[in-house]
């Protein structure tokens, strides 16, 4: 069994999701988000995701994450706090020598409902029936669980090209 931590980044709001896969079956473990102040400065919001990923991980102990990647954003300044916030929910894991995966927005939609361009509420309407009794906190939660079955579905590829 492996336990997979799913990972939608963003200074608003992270996503975490966390599901269990063994053989061909997942199943749903937590799900949840980090909200940030707007006014606060970045260095306290970006500690703040740091901390709440930090005890995510020591509560679940996930074995893998996955993190989407990236996409540009019109706006400079936006897409450089994405990164920011980016480079934090990837050095989490990292720090308990867990190992990272990214993966393509398209990919992950692709993966869950079928579509690489699919609307953000079927992409939650498909989480919602692969993980029956999972009732996300919000948008990036389901992203983030998307992202965790994304990552099994793709898994055995990464861990065979290693």
């Amino acid at each position: 069994m492996v336990r997979i931590l799913g990972l939608d980044p963003s200074l608003s709001s992270t996503g975490w999701g966390i599901i269990e896969a063994e053989n061909n079956r997942v199943r749903y473990v937590a799900d949840g988000f980090i909200p940030t102040d707007a006014k606060a400065p970045i260095a306290e919001r970006l500690a703040l995701i740091n901390k709440s990923l930090c005890d995510v991980i020591d509560l679940y102990k996930p074995d893998e994450a996955a993190i989407e990647q990236v996409f540009l954003n019109s706006n400079a300044v936006s897409t450089i706090k994405l990164g920011m916030a980016r480079g934090v929910v990837i050095m989490a894991p990292a720090m308990f020598h867990i190992p990272v995966t990214e993966y393509e927005p398209n990919k992950v939609k692709k993966a869950v409902v079928g579509v690489g361009k699919a609307e953000k509420n079927q992409v939650e309407t498909m989480v919602k029936i692969l993980l029956p009794g999972c009732k996300p906190k919000n948008n990036d939660a389901s992203d983030a669980l998307a992202i965790a079955l994304c990552h099994n579905s793709f898994r055995k590829m990464h861990i065979s090209v290693k």
